[in-house]
């Protein structure tokens, strides 16, 4: 059986944080995924907090964007994690959400270049060089991690063909985004080619019929133009340009109706407790090493999922 891991995007209250890390360490899970949202709350205050709080729990810092945080801030904020609570830290990279670096006026320009040298950077840190980095993106010299070495594992949040050729060759492993189906996660994982790098992926998980908040969050991830080979490979027909206009509208009726039983078969594991091991069964088959349930934040519920997941 395939690991298990719970993610968290940061939208319930901090003080929650350490019930949330105890629910998925006592339900069997291996890793708790801390998102990164710009205007949202801050991933390493949480995963200070819940490492603090559990006792072999791994937390990811999920994914951290060289386009809003500096590779040596990043890779320096994980390894004084790792000094607290040695092997339990995993630093994920990403480009980040597209509307998050537009409202935050950052333009994302070169992105395979500026995460293939966030990751060498990140990697030689590790590894307590002094380094001397002459890339197309840093310019980096004489300087090196004043508490490594470290065995801090780099994990690449990815879906399109290019850095998910990047992700096989040079990290650790792959994270795929929520709400990716099956027939595109078996893509994925084959543009991986023949790399030994981990393979994780999120999946919105409910036991029960899905709830407004949870189709909220399925539709702003598939409103993303990225994420049309996604509903593409599942024969999903969802229109995207009517998506878009209802979040901007901030209709959320419109957006409930856009995430239909269609959309929801295909992108979620929501349903009986039966219908939902089966979805996640199907995830473990097509490839993921770490299925990780996503869209749960209460305690309870996180407690009750993993039990009904087993």
């Amino acid at each position: 059986m395939s690991d298990l891991g719970v993610s968290l995007d940061c939208f319930s209250p901090a003080r929650e944080i350490a019930a949330q890390a105890r629910a998925a360490e006592a339900g069997g899970a291996r890793t708790l995924w801390i998102a990164t949202h710009l205007f949202l709350r801050d991933p390493v205050a949480l995963a200070g907090a819940a490492l603090a709080a559990t006792e072999k729990l791994e937390v990811a810092l999920m994914a951290l964007s060289p386009f809003s945080i500096h590779p040596v801030y990043a890779a320096m904020t994980a390894a004084t994690l790792d000094e607290l609570y040695p092997g339990r830290v995993l630093l994920s990279l990403g480009v980040g959400a597209p509307g998050d670096l537009d409202a935050a006026g950052i333009v994302a320009e070169r992105p395979l270049s500026r995460i293939a040298e966030s990751i060498e950077i990140c990697r030689r840190l590790y590894a307590g060089e002094t380094l001397d980095h002459r890339g197309t993106i840093y310019r980096l010299g004489g300087r090196g991690l004043i508490n490594a070495p470290r065995d801090i594992p780099i994990v690449l949040a990815a879906s399109g063909p290019r850095m998910l050729a990047l992700a096989g060759r040079e990290a650790d492993g792959v994270l795929l985004s929520t709400t990716v189906s099956v027939p595109f996660l078996r893509q994925c994982i084959t543009r991986l080619g023949k790399s030994d790098a981990a393979r994780y992926g999120q999946v919105y998980t409910r036991i029960g019929e899905a709830p407004s908040e949870l189709k909220r969050a399925i539709g702003f991830v598939l409103r993303g133009a990225h994420h049309g080979p996604n509903l593409e490979a599942a024969g999903v027909d969802l229109d995207q340009d009517a998506l878009r206009a209802a979040y901007a509208a901030e209709d959320w009726a419109g957006v409930e109706r856009l995430i239909g039983r269609e959309v929801l078969a295909a992108h979620a594991a929501c349903g009986t407790e039966e219908t939902v091991r089966a979805r996640i069964s199907e995830y473990r088959d097509a490839g993921l090493e770490q299925v990780i349930v996503a869209g749960v934040t209460e305690a309870e519920e996180i407690a009750r999922v993993l039990r009904a997941i087993g």
